[in-house]
């Protein structure tokens, strides 16, 4: 590629150079040529004329040496061609006016070449300088673009924010600058241009009018910032919670020239921590009702709970007496009610403990328990209460069941609760009485125990409340202790839940995760 440019390039000169001096030779010919047509017609002087014109064109077009060549051809044309007997002192004279006519061409086509090398230099200076306006104009668009794209954002950051800037000179009651969003804040129209000082401190609430003053006078006086809250009463009537900052801008000599700063609506701001405080004034009288209400249930747990083992407890003393005042005592049934007795006082006593440990948030204890024991003893306990009212009970439980994690005690409350509710649900109730438990393996490693009764059923339209604290069907019922039961199942990451039996009855299943699990 570098071989063809060269050769490019040099030939350009070359053609340019023999383009000229063709020029002189051409010119000089033509002048001859044009000299022999004139002498045809008898014109005196025809040839050193048109010589002379085809020096000049030569030296204006061709350059200085081209013009010489064209010059000393002429005066060898002109001697040997047009006046070839002209004396020696005409020959010098007239090759004398082509050598000052050649002169005089040579300083007029200097002068022109530095006319025009000036007149190049300026085009390219100007040239240059177009350049650098157009690349400052580009530059200057580009900036106003980025300049206005940054006000835009700027704009849609302070509505959002409701946000806005302004500059003053308050001690001489004067605003110098107000942003779109300053004026919808304070409520003036932006197309109105620039409010009066005085209108805008009218607009002030009269009750906030001598703090605003105040402030700013002390800022001025201290040349200091500041920041103070206020009230402004658009013209429609409306007040909104304004917050101003200030920031006071210096000259080089240390002299004040004038605040700048924001104003920012907090009208809604301050509404919502007025709406908070409520909402902890609310949510105080909200925590003392629960706690008078966990009072309550706790009561009512313990009056439900403690209730059965002090009953169980009275009679089991009241079997003893009667075995002990026979004629003749049988101190081995004796000794066998008061056995009972001892362990229903000790029952009490346990569920007092996890009461209380539970309203102390105290950390339950729990161990591995195995579930279908605990259904065993639960039914050796309730047997008189069966026998009492003829109820017949029935046991399905799955052998090799995993145990549980959890507590011992609460699980024994759970499955007494529900078995003395299918039990009291079959009191009055005219058939077979079978209470029916059963335990089994669930999906995701859970154990389902379920309680069946024979009884009058859950109420229809009251279904879904028999979990609800206080809510019973009994006569005698606090309404807590289904309630306490799914409390302690969910406590234990179980669920208990309830469904009707056909044609007649109710079960109450629960699951609770296998002690594998739990510790996973």
């Amino acid at each position: 590629m570098g071989k063809p440019d060269k050769a490019k390039w040099t030939a350009r000169p070359a053609a340019s150079a023999a383009m000229r001096y063709g020029l002189a030779l051409v010119s000089v010919a033509v002048s001859s040529g044009l000299a022999q047509l004139l002498l045809y017609f008898h014109l005196p002087l025809a040839f050193n004329a048109l010589a002379l014109s085809a020096i000049a064109l030569t030296f204006w077009y061709g350059g200085m040496k081209p013009g010489i060549l064209a010059a000393v051809l002429s005066a060898l044309v002109r001697s040997y061609v047009f006046d070839p007997d002209i004396n020696s002192i005409s020959r010098v004279l007239y090759d004398l006016i082509f050598l000052v006519f050649a002169l005089l061409m040579t300083g007029v086509t200097r002068a022109r070449g530095e006319l025009e090398a000036r007149v190049a230099e300026r085009t390219g200076e100007l040239t240059r300088a177009s350049e650098d306006l157009k690349l400052e104009i580009v530059e200057r668009k580009r900036a106003e673009a980025e300049l206005r794209a940054s006000e835009a954002y700027l704009a849609e950051a302070q509505r959002l924010s409701h946000t806005g800037s302004w500059a003053s000179t308050p001690a001489m009651g004067e605003i110098r600058f107000f942003s779109e969003e300053c004026y919808r804040v304070l409520g003036f129209d932006p197309h109105g241009g620039l409010p009066r000082y005085e209108t805008f401190f009218n607009r002030i609430h009269p009750d906030d009018q001598a703090k605003v003053m105040e402030a700013l006078e002390t800022a001025g006086r201290e040349k200091a910032e500041f920041e103070l809250d206020y009230r402004i009463i658009h013209p429609g009537g409306e007040i909104r919670d304004i917050r101003a900052v200030g920031h006071p801008v210096f000259s080089p000599s240390g002299d004040l020239v004038e605040f700048v700063g924001t104003v920012i609506d907090v009208t809604d701001r301050k509404r919502a921590e007025e709406e908070r405080e409520r909402l902890r004034e609310a949510q105080a009288d909200l925590a003392h009702i629960n706690r008078v209400t966990a009072m309550g249930e706790l009561s009512a747990s313990l009056a439900h709970e403690v209730n059965q083992p002090i009953a169980a407890a009275v009679t089991d003393a009241n079997t003893c007496l009667r075995w002990l005042t026979r004629d003749r005592p049988d101190l081995e049934e004796a000794r066998q009610a008061a056995s009972r007795t001892v362990k229903d006082a000790t029952r009490a006593a346990e569920i007092i403990t996890r009461i209380r440990s539970a309203f102390k948030k105290g950390s339950v204890e729990r161990a591995l328990v195995d579930v279908n024991q605990v259904i065993q003893e639960m039914i050796m306990l309730l047997r008189r209460e069966t026998m009492r009212n003829s109820v017949s009970v029935r046991t399905e439980l799955a052998p090799d069941l995993p145990q549980v994690m959890g507590d011992r005690v609460q699980l024994q409350q759970v499955l007494m609760n529900l078995m003395i509710n299918g039990i009291e649900a079959m009191k009055d109730v005219d058939g077979p009485r079978e209470l029916a438990v059963k335990s089994r393996r669930a999906e995701d490693e859970q154990l389902m125990v379920s309680v069946s009764d024979t009884g009058v059923g859950l109420p229809a339209q009251q279904a879904d409340q028999i979990f609800d604290a206080f809510f019973t069907t009994k006569p005698d019922g606090t309404g807590m202790g289904l309630r306490i039961s799914r409390s302690i199942v969910e406590s234990h990451g179980g669920r208990l839940w309830t469904a009707g039996n056909s044609p007649r009855g109710a079960s109450f299943h629960l699951t609770l995760p296998s002690g594998a699990e739990t510790h996973e």
